[in-house]
């Protein structure tokens, strides 16, 4: 885990899911994954977009060429855990296609202009996964 997750991540259990700095207002959560090959778990700070009780995550990695590890690992292993604000909730994890995940990217991208930019910058599909509530 990189220094700059590891840090989010203290500060988002720290202060109750709230962050401060680039991040303030912004909805995340975090991400407790397996991982796909190895199967160890992992924690990812990712932001989200509420859909009813769905919690949609956008798979930018800030617009490289290639999906972040956490998407990979949702794929393999899509049964995951989450942390939203102070609570823990078991999800599973769904990939959305065609314009019901355009749709949403788009939402996301109007909310928060940087998604946008993330788009322009690589050539791939960005993925969006819906992490819906299993218990």
């Amino acid at each position: 885990m990189s220094d700059f997750n590891a840090t989010v991540i203290e500060e988002f259990r720290a202060n109750g899911g709230q962050l401060g700095g680039d991040f303030e207002g912004a909805p995340l959560l975090l991400l407790h994954t397996r991982g796909a090959r190895t199967g160890e778990p992992r924690v990812h700070p990712v932001m989200y977009l509420l859909d009813g009780e769905r919690y949609l995550v956008f798979a930018s990695k800030a617009g490289a060429d290639t999906n972040p590890a956490w998407y990979h690992n949702l794929l393999a292993h899509p049964d995951a855990t989450i942390e939203v604000g102070a609570g823990r909730l078991a999800v599973h994890a769904t990939e959305l296609e065609g314009a019901e995940r355009d749709e949403w990217y788009a939402e996301q991208a109007r909310r928060y202009p940087g998604f946008a930019d993330y788009e322009r910058k690589t050539s791939r599909v960005i993925p969006v996964l819906a992490l819906t509530p299993t218990g």
